[in-house]
C-alpha cells in the first residue's frame, strides 16, 4: 500500500510560478514512475507530465510543455512539478500519481493522491 500526499498548491498571478510536490510513503520499493493530473469542475482529468524512477525519463502534455518541469528525488520518494509561466487555464486540482511494477501494467497508475488546488488569476 502506499500513500501519496501533495502540497504546495495554492494562488498565483498569471506568469507567476508554483512548485507542487508528492511525497510517497508505504511501499515505495517498486515505483516504476509518477505523474502528475489535473481536474476542473465538469472536465475529464488530463495527463500533465510523468516521469520514470529508475531513469528519470519525462513525459509531457503538450499544453505545459516548456513551461513545465517534472523531477522526482528518488531519496525522498518525491516528485515535485515545477509550474512556470502560470496560465488561467491550468486552474485545477493537480493530482499525483503512482505507477508500481508489481501491479498491473507497466504505465497505468496504481496510487492516487487527494489533490491540491490550484488557482491562476489574471
Amino acid at each position: 500500500q502506499v500513500r501519496l500526499v501533495e502540497s504546495g498548491g495554492g494562488l498565483a498571478q498569471a506568469g507567476a510560478s508554483l512548485r507542487l510536490s508528492c511525497a510517497a510513503s508505504g511501499r515505495t520499493s517498486s515505483i516504476y514512475g509518477m505523474g502528475w493530473f489535473r481536474q476542473t469542475p465538469g472536465k475529464e482529468r488530463e495527463f500533465v507530465a510523468a516521469v520514470t524512477w529508475r531513469t528519470g525519463n519525462t513525459y509531457y502534455a503538450d499544453s505545459v510543455k516548456g513551461r513545465f518541469t517534472i523531477n522526482r528525488d528518488s531519496a525522498k520518494n518525491t516528485v515535485y512539478l515545477q509550474m512556470n509561466s502560470l496560465k488561467p487555464e491550468d486552474t485545477a486540482v493537480y493530482y499525483c500519481a503512482l505507477d508500481d511494477s508489481k501491479i498491473g501494467t507497466i504505465y497505468d497508475y496504481d496510487y492516487w493522491g487527494q489533490g491540491t488546488q490550484v488557482t491562476v488569476s489574471s
